[in-house]
């Protein structure tokens, strides 16, 4: 234990991630769930979101597959992503009850609506070309955390608050984030994939969510008047 000397009181060390409860949870149960699956042996498909899930209706699926990930790489990527952009969403929402509740259902929402955006947008795809749709499955918490950063940058357009969508830091945030996912989708250099195919869309489909349901969120969790300092 330190003491007082001469008067001056020992300075307290700032923690190494300095993150709402709630981010750290979500990351840990990301981390969590990997690990149990590989340790279960488990494999990917039964824990996936596929074309047949949301033709039949099976909607349990929507939320497995945003806490399973092909590896390491893959969910670690995606764990500093909802570090980086949840943060300032969850202290924006409320570190309470409340506004943690709505902060986990915001991402879990994001991620449902991630992967039933790509099952349409691989269905008009397939009806523009006049092929049959080509079959897709989906893991990983990607289209929920690219949710989260959309929330993030209405937060930065709107200095701490909900801000226009037709700002001009939503516009440059959003014009980077279609561009970089469209160089990744057809060169296949997405980090932390491997070899395994990356749903590129999703991850705008998901962004979009984020973008346009933080300002509903924030109601729900009575958060319309509060400003989020940000950096």
């Amino acid at each position: 234990m330190l003491q007082e000397a001469d008067g001056i009181r020992p300075r307290r060390r700032e923690p190494a991630i300095n993150a709402p409860w709630v981010v750290t949870g979500l990351i840990l149960a990301l981390l969590a769930a990997h690990a149990a699956r590989v340790l279960g042996g488990i494999s990917l498909g039964p824990l996936a979101v596929t074309s047949e899930d949301l033709a039949h209706g099976e909607y349990a699926r929507f939320l497995t597959y945003q806490f399973a990930h092909g590896g390491w790489a893959h969910v670690l990527m995606n764990a500093a992503f909802v570090l980086a952009f949840g943060a300032p969403v969850a202290r924006y929402f409320g570190e309470g009850p409340r506004g943690s509740l709505v902060f986990l259902l915001f991402f879990l929402v994001c991620g449902v609506l991630a992967a039933a955006t790509y099952g349409m947008w691989v269905e008009i795809g397939a009806q523009l070309t006049g092929k049959p749709p080509q079959p897709w499955a989906l893991v990983g918490a990607s289209g929920a955390g690219s949710g989260l950063m959309g929330a993030a940058t209405r937060l930065m357009q709107g200095h701490g608050r909900v801000g226009k969508l037709g700002g001009r830091t939503v516009a440059v945030m959003t014009l980077a984030w279609i561009v970089i996912n469209l160089v990744l989708g057809v060169s296949g250099l997405t980090p932390g994939a491997g070899a395994v195919p990356v749903a590129w869309q999703a991850h705008i489909l998901g962004y979009f969510a984020g973008l346009l349901l933080v300002g509903a969120f924030a109601v729900l969790a009575g958060a319309t008047r509060r400003s989020q300092p940000l950096p």
